[in-house]
């Protein structure tokens, strides 16, 4: 293995070593370096310190400072200063002159490959101090955890940046099952057998085989944690371990949405409190705005003709808006003449649509965005993240998935949880959606029965998942019938 790995700890508690020395459980975690999947763990890192456990974070350097710069603004400091970070130094990731490949999560596998010599000396050394060592990593880091059942005092958890539905349509497609099967308990609300997605092209070869080699190393681990609710997916949780042979003997913990957990344990503090948008919203009638945003990694299909139809479109909905459209959201590979005229092109709707619609083109509070009472709806790409923060909001959402998990979330909200409706989905997902569909689908969402049916059901549901975390909720009980188990005696 590659030896040219620094390692640097960064101390920002003195009395932790000596607290170390006898410490009856440490906690490590891994997780795969992408915004989306780390932030969850770092939310789980707070919360498992709120307990008085020491937590260990492992990671590359560069993402690690960007874990917790991002962190500084939402995680209470008090919190954030007991998880201790180890920053390694990765080589820099090369790409194969050879190969055309477009898959933007590369440098990301390249990261994982080089973690695990580094994550298994700090394991070794970390086992020392403690009666037992639990390490808790992305099912995307299986690799890097693989010298755990070499330490006697080790114990691993996966842990699940998706839902359980979406893991049992992969398990589902992979042995060339079309339908989701329903659970009993939920046959009065499911009437049709759901369909699974195509996922024809949803990986690319080089993810597949990444995704592989992960799998081959995942049955090390003792359980799976997941960023859920039992009230959102529980039913399929438990078919799940029913019909997957390798989740069998396992336990299993919906520990989720942990962005509302830690803020039941007043853990979570925001300073969003005087963004222009929580201002703009102010002014505006309960639930009359969709709000529009695709995340921290997406790249807009065919840019500039979709970016027109979804501008036109939602300029001709007549819904008021809010839309999130930073830099992130366009492909950075694709020259400078594309990304030339798009700002002109969202600063010319911005203009047109002053009043009715707010063009954000930096960061926004999405948090507190979705919690306005003035936000009715949400168009999504339907990462995880984003549909939890949705739900446990009572925010309905329109669906336009556009890699990775986000299908299958989006008939999770659409089949199974019905707050939702499809704008696009995976099987048109190399065609433009035409403004006049879009802005149809808006007002569908945003000012008819059937929208006002959805958001019902959708506030309903957020109330319920809400409750889950707070004291004695579904999720706060299975969130400490995990550490029970874990510094069990």
């Amino acid at each position: 293995m590659a030896t040219n790995h620094h390692h640097r700890h960064n101390h920002q508690n003195h009395g932790q070593e000596e607290e170390e020395e006898e410490a009856s459980v440490i906690v490590l975690m891994v997780p795969f370096p992408i915004h989306s999947h780390s932030n969850q763990l770092l939310l789980l890192s707070s919360l498992i310190s709120s307990y008085n456990i020491l937590v260990h974070f492992a990671g590359c350097a560069s993402q690690n400072s960007q874990v917790r710069s991002r962190a500084h603004s939402s995680i209470n400091p008090n919190q954030f200063s007991k998880v201790q970070f180890h920053d390694f130094t990765i080589p820099p990731f090369v790409p194969d002159p050879n190969s055309d490949s477009s898959e933007f999560l590369l440098p990301h596998y390249h990261v994982v490959k080089h973690l695990r010599q580094p994550v298994s000396a700090l394991l070794h050394n970390l086992s020392k101090k403690t009666k037992r060592i639990v390490v808790i990593h992305d099912v995307l880091t299986s690799s890097a955890v693989q010298d755990v059942p070499s330490i006697p005092n080790a114990e691993s958890y996966i842990f699940q940046a998706v839902t359980a539905f979406t893991v049992l349509g992969f398990v589902c497609n992979s042995s060339s099952q079309r339908f989701i099967p329903t659970p009993k308990e939920l046959a009065h609300e499911i009437h049709n057998p759901i369909q699974i997605p195509s996922l024809e092209g949803l990986f690319s070869s080089e993810t597949s085989n990444f995704f592989a080699m992960q799998t081959s190393f995942m049955r090390f681990a003792s359980g799976h944690i997941y960023n859920s609710c039992r009230l959102i997916d529980g039913a399929f949780l438990d078919l799940l371990m029913k019909i997957h042979n390798d989740y069998k003997d396992k336990k299993f913990w919906a520990v989720g949405p942990l962005h509302q957990l830690i803020t039941s344990k007043n853990i979570e503090f925001s300073d969003g409190k005087n963004d222009k948008c929580l201002g703009w919203l102010d002014k505006q009638e309960p639930n009359s705005v969709l709000y529009v945003s695709f995340g921290t990694t997406i790249s807009m299909a065919d840019h500039d003709q979709q970016l027109k139809e979804l501008a036109l479109g939602l300029e001709l909905s007549g819904a008021k808006f809010i839309w999130v459209c930073r830099d992130a959201d366009h492909d950075k590979r694709d020259g400078v003449e594309g990304g030339n005229k798009r700002p002109q092109l969202l600063d010319r709707l911005a203009d047109r649509v002053k009043g009715v619609g707010l063009v954000v083109r930096d960061w926004a509070p999405q948090t507190e965005i979705l919690q306005h009472p003035s936000t009715g709806g949400f168009l999504s790409h339907c990462g995880w993240n984003s549909c939890l923060e949705s739900i446990s909001n009572g925010v309905p959402i329109a669906t336009w998935p556009m890699h990775s998990d986000q299908p299958l979330n989006a008939v999770l909200v659409t089949e199974a949880l019905r707050i939702g409706l499809n704008v696009k989905d995976w099987a048109r997902r190399d065609e433009v959606v035409s403004s006049s569909e879009i802005s149809k689908a808006v007002r569908r969402l945003m000012a008819s029965d059937e929208g006002d049916e959805m958001r019902k059901r959708a506030k309903e549901l957020g109330k319920a998942v809400r409750s889950a975390t707070n004291d004695g909720g579904v999720s706060c009980v299975e969130c400490d019938s995990f550490i029970d188990y874990i510094t069990r005696s």
